[in-house]
């Protein structure tokens, strides 16, 4: 099991905001199934195009219908999946969601909503395509993640 990820927490105005470094990014992804493909050195670049989020209980992160264009990973907290009143699944620490987002701008399945206090990890389509045209081996692992995790789901 993976050591929890520590967070330096600034003060911006009122707000505190939790922050990890780069290499403590680099670390979080690499601990991550859809990045597990892929080098470390690769990592770096997607941490630092990364940008980090915080939302309170109750808070929507996105809603069913809207545009896909981000990635969104769970440093610490739960989010809950769903569509109206029916949950899909709660996620927490090292889980993603949104993840076809980076790959197709589709509208989103489902609404996802903090449950508790999260710390989110979020990558945008467009800085994300920029670097999978630089490193097309970032595009392969993802999509060896995603071909897996449909092949499971069809099991």
């Amino acid at each position: 099991m993976s050591a929890p990820v520590e967070r330096r927490r600034t003060v911006v105005g009122d707000a505190t905001t939790p922050m990890i470094s780069t290499v403590e990014r680099v670390l979080f992804l690499k601990s991550i199934d859809l990045f597990s493909q892929i080098p470390g050195e690769d990592l770096a670049a997607i941490a630092l195009i990364s940008t980090e989020q915080r939302r309170e209980p109750g808070e929507e992160i996105f809603a069913e219908g809207e545009a896909g264009d981000a990635l969104y990973l769970v440093i610490d907290g739960k989010v809950r999946v769903h569509k109206a009143d029916r949950v899909i699944a709660e996620l927490g620490e090292r889980e993603c969601f949104g993840e076809m987002a980076i790959l197709d701008a589709a509208p989103r399945s489902a609404t996802v909503t903090a449950v508790t206090d999260t710390n989110l990890l979020q990558l945008t389509r467009e800085d994300f395509e920029d670097i999978m045209a630089e490193k097309p081996e970032i595009a392969t692992g993802i999509i060896k993640v995603l071909t897996r995790r449909l092949r499971d789901a069809i099991r």
